[in-house]
């Protein structure tokens, strides 16, 4: 199995920022993908961004040039660097991370963090 540990959620006001941080350990190989969704009330989850191993990256559009995702490969952590928050950013974030288990096999398995509620107040 993955552990996860995230931190970093909260309420704040419109235009403000949040970090979130999400440290994975287990036995793995390696992480392959490193990311965040998110899940608002009555929404379906949704990719924010994610970063490959080779620091690949990816945004949802509603969140590119406000949010910023960082990764290190080597203590197998991801951060989300909030900008600008909106009220429609308000969700539980959720870690996640995409495990090779042997080195032999590229087969991928998805885990997920326990999440963090975020919450913008106007």
């Amino acid at each position: 199995q993955v552990q996860f540990v995230e931190s970093g959620g909260g309420l704040v006001q419109v235009g403000e920022s949040l970090r979130l941080s999400c440290a994975a350990s287990g036995s793995f190989f390696a992480i392959e993908v490193m990311g965040w969704y998110r899940q608002a009330p009555g929404k379906q989850r949704e990719l924010v961004a994610s970063m490959s191993r080779g620091a690949i990256t990816n945004y949802a559009d509603t969140v590119k040039g406000r949010f910023t995702i960082s990764r290190d490969n080597t203590n197998n952590t991801v951060s989300l660097q909030m900008n600008s928050l909106e009220p429609e950013d308000t969700a539980v974030y959720y870690c996640n991370a995409d495990v090779i288990w042997r080195p032999t096999d590229s087969t991928r398995f998805r885990y997920w963090g326990q999440g963090t509620q975020v919450t913008v107040s106007s």
